[in-house]
């Protein structure tokens, strides 16, 4: 059996997949950017290759994408996020038309054609507002872990408005309106409710078609699931691997160089 790899490097955190001949994950990995970006790109792959219990020259072929692609020094090719997530985001769900990723530190917003390829789509990569960021703010002002953002926001009644669109200033309002008495998680509903609502906004602009499948780390965030789903109207395909979407879509490109002459089509929804 031969493999092949891609390597997404966020702003934040750097994830790995490995793809046997015939597609399927045998080896991922997820690190967060503790190091310099060449280093946990490096890292990541290799702890991918650990999960698959295979040797390194093994994999015929290597992608990356993400905010640090160029950073895979040791791959073969530089694929952009944008196609990537569209590729991952189908392979996971094949009737999806319309992706929604949110990261660390841009939020996208893609339209997909019937056969995975790109039709359209815009990001929001000056301004963190509308992240994984703008989350890790409320984290720290709260002091609540990310992974209990969520479930802490959806008990709340009465939602506070958030007002800033700017990360920088979010932590101030956040203490500002606790220092008032609001509770905890009626601030946190707050902040899901400006992020949701960035990200439907850019949705909105390249369309938003049946079926939306949201990917990136925050995808993982329930209450921003749900706060999404509610806006759209409709259910949102969310996979366990979301997270590695990226990482899969490059993988995705590269198992086209590398078996193209004995891949067998992708599934494609009508």
């Amino acid at each position: 059996m031969k493999y092949v790899a891609g390597v997404d490097v966020g702003s934040t955190q750097t994830k790995a997949v490995i793809l046997d001949e015939n597609r399927a994950i045998v080896g991922r990995a997820l690190l967060d950017m503790e190091t310099s970006m060449v280093t946990v790109a490096q890292d990541a792959f290799e702890a991918a290759l650990a999960t698959a219990g295979i040797a390194q020259d093994a994999v015929q072929y290597v992608a990356g994408t993400g905010y640090g692609r160029y950073k895979v020094t040791f791959g073969n090719e530089q694929v952009t996020e944008i196609s990537c997530h569209a590729r991952g985001a189908v392979m996971l769900f094949p009737g999806t038309r319309t992706v929604i990723d949110i990261g660390g530190q841009d939020t996208k917003a893609i339209r997909v054609k019937p056969d995975g390829q790109v039709g359209d789509f815009t990001m929001n990569d000056k301004c963190a507002a509308g992240t994984g960021r703008f989350l890790g703010a409320a984290s720290y002002a709260l002091e609540v872990p990310l992974s209990e953002l969520g479930p802490l926001a959806l008990k709340s009644q009465n939602p506070v408005r958030i007002t800033t669109t700017c990360t920088v200033f979010a932590e101030s309002e956040i203490i500002s309106h606790l220092a008032k008495g609001m509770l905890p998680e009626d601030v946190l509903m707050g902040v899901h409710q400006a992020i949701t609502s960035r990200c439907v906004s850019l949705a909105r602009r390249v369309g938003i078609e049946s079926e939306v499948t949201f990917t990136g780390g925050v995808s993982r965030n329930t209450a921003v699931v749900q706060l999404i789903e509610r806006a759209v109207g409709m259910k949102v395909n969310v996979s366990p691997d979301a997270h590695f979407c990226g990482a899969l879509g490059a993988a995705l490109f590269a198992h086209d160089r590398a078996f193209a002459a004995a891949a067998p089509p992708e599934p494609v929804a009508a």
